[in-house]
């Protein structure tokens, strides 16, 4: 998937993955889309509340080798 800009949050515990997503999503337009690299379980579940709760979308969310992947669509 295009992405326009990427963070890496491997060995970050929640709230910090979200945060640096937030701040991220900030730098970027309407429309560009971030990815987030993290290893932290439970941002399966965050990340997909943060959009719920931001707007922001959640294009696609995997996991592979504990490492979890997410696009956001910033709104």
């Amino acid at each position: 998937m295009d992405f326009n800009k990427e963070i890496d949050t491997r060995g970050l515990n929640c709230p910090l993955p979200i945060l640096r997503a937030k701040k991220a999503l900030a730098e970027l337009d309407s429309g560009q889309v971030l990815k987030v690299v993290a290893t932290d379980p439970g941002s399966m579940r965050d990340f997909a509340a943060f959009s719920k709760q931001t707007g922001h979308g959640l294009l696609e969310s995997s996991e592979a080798n504990r490492e979890y992947f997410f696009y956001l669509k910033k709104k």
